[in-house]
This record gives C-alpha cells, structure tokens and sequence, in this order.
C-alpha cells in the first residue's frame, strides 16, 4: 500500500530519488541490486482437525477455534533485474538474525560480486553496526564493505520492491492458512520462491525520477530566490 506525505517533505524526497536512481541502474553481475524486507508472522494451529474435500464435501471444513504456536520473522530478499527471490522464516528479527543473514546473503548467494546494491528499509537492526554486535571486528569490517546500503524512506516502504514480493507471497500461500511451526513455514516459503522464480523471470520498475517529481510535486519543497 502506498504511504506518501500529505505535504512537503525533503527528507523523504531526497531518499525517494536515491532509491529509484538504483532502480534505473542496468543489470551488473559484480554489483547485483537486493532489496530486503521483513515481517511478523503468526503461527496457528488446528484446535481441532479439518474435515478434508470428499465426494460429498467439496469444501474443506476448519473449525472457528485455533492454537496459538507463537510468532516468528519472515525475511525477504529479492534481486528485481535479476530471477530471483528467497524467503526465510526465523524465530526472531534481532540484530543477530539480520546479520546472520546478510552473511549468507553475502557470501552464498553473491560470492563473487565486488559489492551489493542493498536497498531496504531503516528498521533499527538494518545497520552495519548489527555485523559488530555478532562478529569479530575484521570479519564485520569485512561485509560492511561488500554492502551499498539505500534506505527507503520513512512512509516509503512501497519503495521497497521486497515488499511487493512479501505481498504476493502473503497473498498466494498465507492468507487464511494456519502454520503451526516455523519448520512447516518455511516448507511454503521453499516451495513459494522456486516456483516464483521459474515462472517469473523480474521486475519491471516503471516509476522514475522524473515521473516523481510530476506525480508528487507537492512533496518537494518550494524554492524561494
């Protein structure tokens, strides 16, 4: 869903445009452009179990009660230019857990780029300082450099192409449907990302700068000579 300021804001102007100056970068293997986003998620399970789909009942049947299993953390990465996406699910979203996955984001997954293009939003854990709350200083010193963070900005998380990524996930496999544990939870998100990313190939970020400063000319501040 789209937050924008009702009025004039160069704060959020200023990070709006480096955002979409990173979107209208061409595709580079050595400096790949990854958004990364997360989000809370409420684990249910049956109270009682479902009456599945027979001859006579064309509908499975739950009943209205649930269990409570706890919560935990999806974490979203996704490279828009490029075929693909992963998702997570972790039992927390600390600093450890952000760092932990930077790591592998880092060196599993993008081991010979020369730096990532990260794009992300500013949650208090999205920072370099995280590395150095669970690695040693050379190693944490180490992947910040191997990182080009952009920040969204404040109320511009419909910037955030992860997102969009979350939504659709949210959307075809987890509204409505009880999980019971993060095991069976990131079952679906394994299950959700390799399909995604056979039958879709990127995205297709058409709103630019210049589009910015037409559409929502009333964000940006009035210049007085």
């Amino acid at each position: 869903m789209w937050c924008i300021p009702p009025k004039q804001n160069a704060e959020f102007v200023a990070r709006m445009e480096d955002v979409l100056e990173v979107y209208s970068r061409p595709y580079s293997e050595k400096r790949p452009v990854v958004c990364m986003d997360e989000k809370p998620f409420q684990l249910l399970d049956e109270m009682l179990a479902p009456i599945s789909m027979n001859q006579q009942n064309h509908v499975k049947k739950y009943d209205c009660e649930y269990i409570r299993k706890g919560s935990c953390s999806i974490f979203m990465f996704t490279e828009p230019l490029g075929q693909w996406r992963e998702a997570h699910a972790l039992p927390h979203r600390t600093s450890e857990d952000w760092a932990r996955q930077m790591k592998w984001l880092i060196d599993e997954v993008y081991p010979d780029a020369e730096r990532i293009v990260l794009v992300m939003d500013n949650l208090n854990t999205h920072t370099p300082a995280s590395f150095y709350k669970v690695f040693e200083p050379e190693e944490a010193f180490r992947l910040t450099q191997k990182l080009e963070i952009h920040y969204t900005p404040k109320h511009g998380s419909w910037l955030d192409i992860a997102e969009i990524e979350l939504s659709a996930l949210t959307i075809q496999c987890l509204l409505g449907e009880r999980i019971p544990s993060i095991d069976a939870l990131n079952g679906i998100l394994s299950a959700w990302h390799l399909k995604r990313n056979t039958l879709q190939k990127g995205v297709s970020w058409q709103f630019a700068t210049a589009d910015a400063r037409i559409k929502l000319k009333h964000l940006y501040p009035e210049i007085k000579f």
